[in-house]
């Protein structure tokens, strides 16, 4: 059932109150080399509504940015040049959070309070298809090979599969509350989804058999997720590190330069390397070799780098959560004046041997919405 407005301003403010407590011990405990990034390569563009907590981002068949409004009931569309267009939703409070884009050159997005899948085509026109049932909560998003939209249900600890005019067959994960939180679609056709709170990795079959792979911790937190070179790579928020898992299975870790930096969604860039959001107030480059270059955004801090996607200028392109607004960061060198070539990095870090990282127990700054929810459920 949808939170009424009074209780989702609380939220907000709530949320906004506990992250400034969390920023300021972060800036309090971070080592003196944590000013290294590079500053410079980053542009912000505006969102029409404020407060409008912007979570999903993906690149549509129209060239543009495609944002889910989770705290506007809103989907947005975005030129490469800022231009901003914004589309209510049917049902009210319905809380959009992952979007992709899927069959029918249409755009495809979860909406977790009204237990519904919704589609928008490039020209606005939305539809809504119900789940069969309540309390599921559909967060994260893809298309599998079979065509079909699949999607995360942390509320039912299950994954859905809704083919294209909203047929519905969902498979329970095996592990137990374990919030299955982002989904993304593998080279076989395969769908691998992060769960949040069991600290795993997973994947199913277009059969819907799941098979789990554990980060040794369920306080590192895996939150992104996205297929690249050499496997699937996820964000481990809680191992301050990115990771990369195998075909069969063995895992990679990759830590970031600076502890505690609360790294969250990835996404592949079109240079080829995984490209990441630290919600401290970075973007990160991470080479196929595990070397990690970042790029800090104006006053990040205190606007929370969330999800991340390759855009159709072949930049990288992310949503900030509290700050209404996308950024852009210059992904390639390339012709005219949309692209600059980055400078060298003054310092890149080598690829660690494949390793397992203690846990920091530093969980990822979720929506507000979100975060009631799961005190709902009984997590911390």
């Amino acid at each position: 059932m949808p939170y009424p407005p009074k209780i989702r301003r609380r939220l907000r403010t709530l949320l906004t109150a506990s992250l400034g407590a969390l920023l300021a011990f972060t800036a309090a405990t971070a080592p003196a080399h944590a000013g290294a990034a590079r500053v410079g390569e980053v542009k912000e563009f505006p969102l029409t509504t404020p407060d409008s907590y912007p979570a999903g981002i993906t690149t549509g068949p129209d060239r543009a940015l495609w944002v889910a409004e989770s705290g506007a009931n809103r989907i947005a569309r975005v030129t490469t040049g800022g231009a901003v267009t914004e589309y209510p939703l049917p049902t009210a409070d319905s809380f959009p959070q992952g979007i992709t884009q899927g069959p029918g050159r249409a755009l495809w997005f979860t909406e977790g309070f009204t237990d519904r899948i919704g589609r928008i085509t490039t020209t606005g026109a939305i539809t809504e298809f119900a789940l069969p049932g309540t309390g599921r909560l559909p967060l994260g998003i893809a298309v599998g090979g079979d065509h079909a939209l699949w999607f995360t249900e942390p509320g039912t600890n299950s994954i859905g599969r809704m083919t294209a005019d909203g047929r519905v067959t969902e498979y329970p994960v095996p592990t137990p509350d374990s919030v299955p939180y982002s989904m993304a679609a593998a080279a076989d056709g395969s769908l691998w989804f992060t769960e949040l709170y069991a600290g795993k990795i997973a994947r199913i079959s277009l059969a819907g058999q799941v098979t789990e792979y554990s980060l040794g911790s369920d306080s590192s937190y895996p939150s992104g997720i996205a297929a690249g070179p050499g496997g699937i790579w996820f964000a481990a928020g809680g191992l301050n590190a990115v990771g990369r898992i195998g075909p069969r299975g063995a895992i990679e870790l990759f830590p970031v330069p600076v502890p505690d930096y609360q790294v969250y969604d990835i996404t592949r860039g079109p240079d080829g390397a995984m490209w990441y959001t630290e919600q401290s107030g970075r973007i990160g480059r991470v080479s196929q070799s595990g070397a990690i270059t970042e790029y800090e955004v104006p006053g990040g801090a205190d606007k929370v780098p969330f999800d991340i996607t390759a855009g159709p200028d072949r930049n990288i392109w992310f949503t900030e959560l509290l700050a209404s607004a996308v950024g852009r960061v210059r992904a390639l060198p390339g012709r005219g004046s949309d692209h600059v070539t980055l400078p060298a990095p003054a310092k890149t870090l080598p690829a660690p041997a494949r390793q397992t990282a203690p846990a920091t127990g530093h969980r990822p700054r979720l929506t507000p919405a979100l975060e009631r929810l799961l005190r709902k459920k009984g997590r911390p």
